[in-house]
């Protein structure tokens, strides 16, 4: 029986899951995740599988119409409609629509939108004559890879894109700048930033409104500021986009805040007067944590929401969670929730910004497991602000993906050869883009007299990877730049003037074209982007996709693109780095071919068969180990248990196996070991079949020399007759093959390139010269 000890000793039991044995395995605890307990805050909804408050009771789908007016809607008379209520019922239904979209059965029309043969254009036209209950109780009846697949074919634009975050913890406008370039380069349509100080906003805005004018023109920018300051600044055209209108799904969460459905369409409206492209923001769980969820179902306030967003006009959503997805992904169902209202966005025929900005969890699975769905099937902005930035440095708190993860999301478009809307950078290239944003930027420093960077402090931002490693501006004198500007009145035309003075002709012009398109409104069309110098949207790109072979297909460019990442291993980069360590092995050793191998000896001969390769172009194992060093090794473990070692090259094979069983022939003792160059090696017998070997070391990168010489002293007892204990190479579950799998394969290329066939082996000397280093 286990025997618990007394927590009050500060030990815990035997069977708690932190003391290890049995109970191993890691508790979300370890990384301060829990979900919610179900008999406090979440229930299962047992009709639509979704996340769910304690007790909630969604409405019942259906409307009553009657003269032209709604009398009721989804359940409620529309004496008892709140103010969501009429503005829906008011701006967002068909009437003379509804009655046929809602007579259509939910489990048909959810078939419907995963049927290829049912065109994108008809699910959206019956989408404005369903309510919210209806649009939810309809997403619900679909599995999460029904959804993904749903959302592939619903999005507005054909295209796929991506926004990122462009942002540091001292808002300091050099880094701002040299980032914003930096994403410029790693393809984000949208870029977007906010402060950590919020008087800091004016500089953060013209900062990040020149670095995304280096190296191309059509990245759009917003400043997430107050909503007030930040309509000024768009006004001062500084930015191009906002999406910052935040809508909720309940009454009074939206009066918590002092608005109204009314007032905030006012305000999308000031917007698009002003040529600013705008979105709406809303999520799962928004309302639960300003604390006024009316006991329904996440899904639900969420088709709300989204139905008023319609009703509004805008012309996008930021969706998906949002701030709330940490708190969705804790429900039951809460992630494919989140799925779910995205879906209900693309089929309203909004732009969307597919969430993935608030990171909902530690766990690296979840994280990979939660962006997937919307990676392959395309999004018009993957992710609601992607970290183009380090976390530490993300003033929106991590993203689902940051800079420490680019790499990854990079990769992972190659896996897939999906595109999420970016592209690998050289780091030459990043440099170079980087340096020229910093230049940028003082010089408009300069002509506006708002300060005088240092050369100490532009050369410590071109080169650092976040803030922490800038000696620039801090957030105290950056408050009094971003006064200055507001109070000078300074505008983004003062901007492109001063760039244009300075210089930067190229920069200046790229900033003017943005701010053209405000003029002309070409990018306030649904799901608007700007490529290659082009405005493509859901008007003159939409997605066509009909079943295979149609919708967004990667083109031969494209894919190439996706492919391009970087550090791609090649043979010629493995031959390089390893003829790098050529001259210190020669120095180590030295190999005197003696003529074709006898296959006779002593009786306490091991004979150790080397690859092809080994010390002619392969000089170090897996490891690192100098092959010198592992040869000596086993020499020395054969010599100390009464062997005498013998070595051969086999040039007719470069497989372990084969190694090790051709040497053993040749042994006077049938015993014989098979090295290859990497470091894998066996030791085998004359007799035994050619895979069943008596010892493997497999994991070479994990091998060491200690390892090696017990392998020549085991061989050398084999050789006596005697049964040694085996060597055993300890691991700790890593994942070797997928570290070293790429190397391994160019490696066994250039043995096998070397091999000839019926070739015999070759005695070497072996002549040691100095020890290994």
């Amino acid at each position: 029986m286990s025997k618990s000890v007394s927590g009050e000793s500060g030990k815990t039991s035997a069977t708690d899951p932190r003391s290890g044995g049995a109970n191993r395995w890691r508790r979300f605890a370890d990384w301060d995740e829990r979900p919610l307990r179900l008999d406090r805050f979440a229930i299962e909804d047992p009709e639509n599988g979704f996340a769910a408050f304690k007790g909630a009771k969604d409405p019942k789908p259906g409307i009553e119409i009657a003269d032209g007016r709604i009398l009721s809607m989804d359940g409620i008379p529309a004496a008892d409609f709140d103010m969501i209520d009429h503005f829906i019922a008011t701006h967002h239904l068909d009437l003379d629509l509804a009655p046929e979209a809602m007579a259509l059965p939910s489990r048909e029309i959810a078939r419907m939108l995963v049927d290829v043969a049912v065109p994108r254009t008809e699910l959206a036209r019956l989408a404005h004559g369903l309510t919210p209950a209806k649009l939810a109780e309809v997403v619900a009846q679909l599995s999460a890879i029904e959804l993904a697949f749903a959302f592939s074919k619903m999005r507005t634009r054909k295209t796929p894109g991506n926004q990122g975050h462009v942002t540091n913890a001292k808002d300091d406008p050099l880094q701002l700048a040299a980032d914003a370039a930096a994403a410029v380069a790693f393809g984000f349509d949208e870029i977007e930033t906010t402060m950590r100080v919020a008087r800091n906003s004016w500089s953060n805005a013209l900062a990040c409104s020149v670095g995304a004018a280096i190296g191309r023109w059509g990245t759009l920018f917003q400043c997430s500021s107050e909503e007030n300051e930040e309509l000024q600044i768009g006004m001062a055209g500084f930015t191009s986009y906002a999406e910052t209108v935040s809508v909720y799904g309940t009454e009074k969460a939206f009066t918590d805040g002092d608005d109204t459905p009314w007032s905030k369409a006012f305000l999308a409206a000031a917007y698009a007067s002003r040529g600013i492209k705008m979105r709406c923001t809303s999520g799962a769980a928004s309302e639960l944590l300003m604390g006024f969820h009316e006991a329904k179902s996440l899904l639900y306030l969420e088709a709300r929401c989204l139905c008023l967003q319609r009703a509004m006009g805008v012309q996008g959503t930021q969706n998906g969670g949002i701030d709330g997805a940490p708190l969705a992904s804790t429900m039951p169902g809460g992630v494919r929730e989140l799925m779910a209202e995205n879906l209900i966005a693309v089929w309203l025929d909004l732009e969307c910004a597919t969430g993935n900005d608030a990171r909902h969890s530690e766990s690296e699975i979840r994280v990979g497991a939660k962006i997937l769905p919307f990676l392959i099937a395309g999004s018009d902005l993957v992710c609601s602000g992607m970290g183009s930035i380090l976390k530490y440095d993300n003033s929106f708190n991590p993203s689902s993906f940051n800079g420490e993860e680019m790499e990854d999301f990079l990769v992972l478009q190659r896996d897939f050869e999906a595109d999420g809307g970016l592209n690998s950078v050289d780091e030459s290239r990043a440099l170079e883009l980087r340096r020229r944003a910093i230049d940028a930027l003082c010089a408009v420093f300069a002509e506006l007299d708002l300060g005088s960077p240092t050369a100490a402090m532009k050369q410590s931002v071109a080169i650092a990877s976040g803030s922490n490693e800038t000696a620039s501006y801090t957030p105290r004198e950056v408050s009094f730049i971003s006064e200055k500007i507001k109070a000078k009145g300074i505008n983004v035309l003062d901007v492109i003037k001063a760039l244009a003075r300075r210089g930067f002709r190229e920069e200046a012009e790229n900033l003017l074209q943005v701010v053209r398109l405000r003029v002309s409104g070409d990018y306030l069309q649904t799901a608007a982007v700007v490529r290659r110098g082009r405005v493509i949207s859901a008007v003159n790109d939409p997605n066509d996709y009909g079943g295979p072979g149609s919708g967004y297909r990667l083109s031969p460019q494209r894919r190439q693109e996706l492919a391009a990442i970087r550090d791609v291993l090649t043979r010629e980069e493995v031959l390089r780095t390893e003829a790098t360590y050529a001259a210190a092995e020669n120095r180590r050793i030295t190999y005197r071919a003696l003529g074709t191998a006898p296959a006779a000896g002593p009786e306490n001969e091991v004979v150790v068969g080397v690859s092809p390769a080994f010390g002619i172009k392969l000089y170090r194992t897996l490891a690192g180990h100098p092959l010198s060093a592992v040869l000596r090794a086993i020499g020395d473990g054969i010599r100390a248990r009464g062997g005498e070692p013998r070595f051969v090259r086999l040039r007719h094979t470069a497989d372990t196996s084969f190694l090790g069983l051709s040497a053993a022939r040749l042994a006077g003792s049938g015993i014989g070991i098979g090295l290859q160059a990497k470091g894998t090696a066996v030791i085998h017998q004359k007799d035994r079949l050619p895979h069943h070997n008596l010892e493997l070391f497999s994991n070479a990168p994990i091998t060491t020399l200690d390892h090696y010489r017990g392998l020549g002293e085991n061989a050398a007892l084999y050789a006596r007759g005697e049964m040694p204990e085996p060597v055993v190479v300890p691991t700790q579950g890593q994942a070797l093959g997928a570290r070293y799998h790429a190397q391994v394969a160019l490696i066994y290329a250039i043995e096998t390139s070397l091999t000839q066939d019926g070739a015999k082996p070759e005695a070497i000397e072996i002549s040691f010269q100095e020890a290994a280093e």
